[in-house]
């Protein structure tokens, strides 16, 4: 049976019905209505965020706020005054107090990705604020009470970072009260295909198409074959570029075209740029297509390599 959870905007969904799959998501279900610190580790492009919007959706926060803030997108000063909120005139450009994002997210949920990445000293109020629900804005002195769950998130070892020097045990220690771990995508086999046809449907629709008519069966070997580095949110791109730039898009996708920084064969590779003439029946304004190069340049390269002569002898080919 395959599970599709919605999670957030109506757009973002946990799909999948492979075994590593459902068990996280039944640990998510499980520790949803605890209220307690959560870690949430797995690889970038897995869906982290998402775990963390199921975690608040299942909760009795639900109908609070879900704030999210990217530790690692920020400097150490501006992750500070984003987390804790600071007073008029506490640094330069203060011209007024700005509210934080735990005084935001107050009774409801807030969403620290890529924890790892905050500093030394954000850590400690952090574990401030987990551990007894104050904390006191940047140049401020007054002591702000709150009552939110956090849900951390990282991709890297911790307890590396631990042992270099660079994340809080303690810290740890309190936000780890359970910890959801997302399997990478080249462990959900199963679900690779699933969720390719998910993304294609979707583009379809966005393009304005009638139908998407599926994946020939080298498109399927292909997609299952590579190892996903980059994960759902890789696996998501390649279906997307490869369905917008294929033209004939009434037959079902063949060129699954997985570097966006040029999948053209070279020109002196013969076998491939014959493979792709014979993809597309020959047709090489198609071919060309396909390529993601100008008709030209694919005249110039099938010229040097020995594929047609100066003109084309089937006008209809071209």
């Amino acid at each position: 049976m395959t599970v599709t959870v919605s999670a957030g905007p109506a757009q973002a969904n946990l799909i999948g019905e492979s075994a590593a799959f459902r068990a996280m998501l039944a640990h998510v279900s499980d520790l949803a209505p605890i209220d307690r610190p959560v870690l949430v580790i797995g690889e970038r492009g897995t869906g982290k965020e998402l775990v963390a919007s199921r975690l608040a959706l299942l909760s009795a926060r639900w109908n609070q706020p879900l704030l999210q803030l990217n530790c690692g997108a920020l400097t150490d000063s501006l992750l500070d005054s984003e987390l804790f909120g600071h007073e008029a005139g506490a640094f330069t450009g203060a011209t007024r107090r700005r509210a934080s994002r735990f005084e935001l997210a107050d009774r409801g949920t807030l969403f620290l990705d890529e924890i790892a990445n905050a500093s030394l000293a954000v850590q400690e109020k952090l574990l401030r604020v987990i551990e007894y629900g104050v904390f006191e804005r940047v140049g401020g002195n007054d002591l702000i009470r709150v009552d939110v769950r956090v849900i951390a998130a990282t991709h890297e070892d911790l307890h590396a970072r631990i042992a270099a020097g660079k994340f809080r045990a303690d810290l740890l220690d309190r936000l780890a009260f359970d910890v959801i771990r997302i399997p990478p995508l080249r462990d959900r086999g199963e679900d690779i295909l699933l969720l390719a046809d998910h993304f294609a449907q979707r583009m379809t629709s966005e393009l304005g198409r009638d139908f998407f008519a599926g994946f020939t069966p080298a498109a399927q070997a292909q997609l299952l074959a590579h190892t996903w580095p980059g994960n759902v949110r890789e696996l998501r791109n390649v279906v997307e570029r490869s369905l917008y730039r294929e033209a004939d898009w009434q037959s079902p996708l063949a060129h699954i075209r997985l570097n966006p920084f040029g999948t053209a064969p070279r020109s002196d590779d013969t076998a491939a740029l014959a493979a792709h003439l014979a993809e597309h029946r020959h047709n090489q304004r198609k071919t060309a297509v396909a390529l993601g190069i100008s008709y030209d340049q694919l005249r110039h390269r099938l010229r040097k390599a020995g594929l047609i002569g100066a003109k084309s002898a089937d006008p209809s080919l071209t």
